[in-house]
């Protein structure tokens, strides 16, 4: 059990059955009375947002929540299939669960999956991932005029910036927190 002086930013607490995840945390200590604790609740499984004042003394259940590791095996539709590769029970997330991670989700790659009570409820990619250029325009040497960067679609379907000097089948280190381009991987 946490109490409201262990509240602080992403604790993870479960409230009326549902697990939530501090996004904001502040304490204030008015002149007369007791010490109160303002929080914004994110639902983890609705990603519904909310408001909370707590006074001190007030108790809350840990969430009850797990890390798997799981392997991606493919997408059909709104549904995403992972394999847990411990006990290779597949798993279904739909795309509010994925969310922005599935511009980098390819077959075989492998990442966490957060479960709620044994329900899958969301995932978390490596920070960095290797990923091939499918598309991108062909750069002309001493082009100076175009800037400094180019749009590139990669093999996911995502499109991001990369330098010029970049061609289609290139393999890249792409930051999956920013969604940015890192460096060329040689192969």
């Amino acid at each position: 059990m946490y109490e409201s002086s262990d509240l602080r930013k992403g604790l993870k607490i479960e409230i009326d059955g549902e697990p939530y995840v501090v996004v904001q945390f502040d304490f204030v200590k008015p002149g007369k009375g007791q010490a109160l604790y303002k929080c914004k609740l994110k639902n983890m499984v609705t990603g519904a947002q909310f408001d909370r004042t707590y006074r001190s003394g007030d108790k809350f259940k840990e969430a009850d929540l797990e890390e798997a590791e799981m392997e991606f095996l493919y997408a059909e539709e709104n549904r995403y299939c992972f394999m847990n590769t411990a006990t290779y029970e597949q798993e279904f997330l739909t795309e509010d669960q994925v969310g922005e991670a599935k511009n980098f989700l390819k077959e075989n790659i492998r990442c966490n999956v957060l479960m709620f009570s044994g329900r899958p409820i969301g995932i978390s990619l490596p920070n960095f991932i290797n990923l091939r250029i499918e598309k991108t325009e062909p750069w002309i040497k001493g082009d100076t005029a175009s800037g400094d960067t180019k749009p590139a679609t990669l093999e996911t379907g995502y499109v991001l910036q990369v330098p010029p000097f970049l061609e289609a089948g290139e393999l890249i280190k792409i930051d999956t927190r920013t969604g940015q381009y890192v460096e060329r991987v040689k192969a």
